[in-house]
């Protein structure tokens, strides 16, 4: 598994409508079989700041998730809402958790 965590900064004014744009994306990336998790996260003392936290089951997954029409949807409607460009951090599993 993979995991990518994305940090975006909204602008103020920007909250609903980036949070509107990236419950769609992630209701279709879910849809995706390579992707196992797809949560967007909003933090609790600044909520002009999310982190999306995608699963991926493979890393062909990560690269065809950034082929796909709602991603490209998403990222044309966030672009003029950020209040930095985003940044990512990409992570690998080291041992499957075995509950």
């Amino acid at each position: 598994m993979i995991a990518v965590h994305v940090f975006v900064h909204v602008v103020p004014d920007g909250v609903e409508a980036f949070t509107a744009a990236s419950v769609e994306n992630a209701r279709h990336s879910i849809e995706e079989p390579g992707i196992a998790r797809f949560d967007l996260i909003q933090q609790a003392d600044d909520p002009t700041r999310f982190v999306l936290v995608e699963v991926y089951r493979t890393p062909d997954a990560v690269a065809a998730h950034k082929q796909t029409e709602h991603y490209a949807v998403w990222r044309d409607a966030v672009a003029g809402l950020m209040a930095e460009p985003r940044s990512a951090i990409t992570y690998e599993t080291v041992h499957p958790a075995e509950y």
